[in-house]
């Protein structure tokens, strides 16, 4: 069976190339074509293209079971997937659930980061299986229609990520300037700061990878130094990893709980993962070959991941240590006779409410506990974050646009329009309001991301488990396709009572109650849609006879007669 088969010409030529390319060689195009901008031919006719620099790694010629040459050889994709995990939204929810409910929500964290490792990984299976990211997959199995919503629906996850990259690169200007560049001069800066990244992306790939190694090593150092100075009590990190109940819960806890779990799986990730991992060379028509690329790939991003949750923990605890308990008049007392006094007492309103903290009144916090340095350090740390997750969401962007729609624009083109977008709302908010205003953002866009979850999760787990697109050798078995599908409805369920509860907390007047009825019955009838189109991939033959969905749904005339081939094996 030739899976790559296709009417579009780049899913043809995709595949024959990935096919010719072996695994124990590495291929250089000659073209210098970067990832943002490759050469005039679309990517879908030229598979290499869309890579680093239109470049594209070996993995190693090791014939050995394990090597750490080859292993190494595969290390990459997965640690830009992980910065996701890491970004200004994320680092705000932690140190949130750290003040509200001490270590007893780190159970909730390590379990979200192995769902996401979870999703990652099929994610994962179908680049390296079929040779074509998620958005490709996604433009030979989905109608017209539903497949410009569903790439609109990733582009609105990505700009809602590109504005906590936004907020969070403001805030750690105005905090490492101490105050003397202006919040809104911060956000206009991360437009020359991201067009930067431009001149990053001419650099082959290794050294790609080991500049955003570098900025992840820059986030460890940095809340890993605060973990330190905290002096956190190490046994109870470790209680609240694995004991999943605690007498630290308070009002709140369950909604905290909820936010960590939106804030983590980045619906956009899982079509930056599927892609990135294209990256490398794999001969397709070698089942073993193809087998060892899907080991190496979830050994790298199990140890990114790893590292990204060590990252969030080191956060978590820091600010339950410290913050747990403690009202917003226990911090300006305890800061009362401190060089940020002033700071303080501007920031926090003077009441016995739980402390309100977000990443920039964090700052002061650490200052004021532990010194300037330590607010510097924080700094810093919130501005690699901000940074390497602006990068990432680019190429995110870059493999929608060109997955969904098989259509490539300039590379300064498409930063400088997704980063115009994300940056008008952010700037409005940063000149014309409080600083707490432009902080509370981040809690509306971790609730329009977990939105966007279903149309990530959904496809990833139909194409996953479709045995006419993954091979019978590669295709979820019944266990994994039973865990998959209730992992992605229970994240969903959960977001959605995020959703909902946070909606409880506004008063609706009539008229927004009728948008949110309008948008309510389309979201619902849109997941319908997908559930169905995952139904038929995941074998329901008697529903994809059915007349509404061959007409509506499914069309793909080949799709069973491939099922039937491979279940006769033939």
């Amino acid at each position: 069976m030739n899976f790559d088969k296709s009417t579009s010409p780049r899913n043809n030529s995709a595949g024959d190339k990935s096919v010719s390319q072996t695994s124990s060689t590495a291929t250089t195009p000659s073209s210098s074509n970067s990832l943002i901008e490759p050469s005039e031919d679309s990517t879908l006719n030229n598979a290499t293209s869309i890579f680093y620099g239109g470049e594209r790694g070996g993995s190693g010629a090791d014939a050995r079971d394990f090597s750490f040459r080859e292993l190494w050889a595969f290390t990459g994709p997965g640690f830009l997937m992980s910065i996701a995990y890491l970004d200004p939204g994320n680092i705000e929810s932690d140190l949130q659930s750290g003040i509200v409910a001490k270590y007893s929500l780190l159970w909730v964290l390590l379990g979200a980061t192995l769902l996401g490792l979870a999703m990652q990984r099929l994610a994962v299976k179908i680049g390296v299986v079929t040779g074509l990211d998620l958005a490709e997959m996604c433009h030979k199995q989905y109608k017209t229609v539903p497949r410009l919503i569903l790439w609109l629906m990733v582009e609105i996850a990505i700009i809602g990520s590109d504005m906590q990259e936004v907020i969070g690169t403001a805030i750690a200007i105005y905090l490492l300037s101490y105050k003397r560049i202006p919040l809104y001069v911060g956000v206009l800066i991360t437009v020359l700061d991201t067009m930067s990244f431009l001149f990053l992306d001419k650099y082959k790939l290794r050294r790609l990878e080991l500049f955003f190694g570098f900025l992840i090593t820059t986030m460890a150092i940095s809340f890993g130094y605060q973990y330190i100075i905290s002096d956190t009590p190490q046994m109870e990190v470790i209680k609240g990893m694995f004991i999943p109940w605690s007498s630290d819960y308070r009002p709140g806890t369950l909604l905290q709980a909820v936010g960590i779990i939106g804030a983590v799986i980045m619906p956009h990730n899982l079509y930056l993962h599927s892609a990135l991992v294209k990256s490398r060379a794999i001969n397709r028509n070698e089942v073993k070959e193809v087998k060892k690329a899907n080991r190496y790939y979830f050994i790298e991003a199990s140890i990114a991941l790893a590292v990204s949750f060590v990252i969030n923990v080191f956060v978590v605890s820091v600010f339950a240590h410290d913050l747990y308990g403690k009202t917003n008049q226990d911090v300006i007392d305890r800061c009362s006779n401190s060089s940020f006094s002033d700071d303080i007492l501007q920031a926090f309103t003077a009441n016995n409410a739980t402390a309100d903290i977000n990443i920039y009144k964090a700052g002061l916090v650490l200052g004021c506990f532990y010194g300037g340095l330590s607010m510097y350090v924080w700094a810093i740390g919130i501005l690699a974050a901000g940074q390497s997750s602006t990068m990432t969401g680019t190429y995110a962007g870059q493999f929608a646009m060109e997955g969904f729609l098989n259509l490539q624009w300039a590379r300064w083109k498409r930063v400088l329009f997704t980063r115009t977008v994300a940056i008008m709302p952010a700037f409005y908010v940063a000149f014309f309001s409080k600083l707490e205003d432009l902080t509370k953002m981040n809690d509306i866009l971790n609730a329009v991301m977990a939105l966007q979850l279903p149309f990530a999760a959904i496809p990833t787990v139909a194409f996953s488990s479709s045995v006419a697109l993954m091979k019978k050798e590669f295709v979820n078995g019944t266990t994994e396709k039973v865990i998959s599908i209730a992992l992605s409805f229970t994240v969903i369920g959960i977001n959605l009572y995020f959703i909902i509860a946070n909606l409880q907390q506004v008063n609706l007047t009539a008229f927004m109650i009728i948008g949110v009825v309008i948008f309510g019955t389309f979201y619902i009838a849109f997941n319908v849609y997908l559930i169905l189109h995952m139904m038929v991939n995941l074998g329901n033959k008697s529903l994809a006879t059915n007349s509404f969905v061959k007409r509506y749904i499914f069309d793909d005339v080949d799709l069973f007669s491939n099922m039937a081939t491979i279940d006769n094996g033939l």
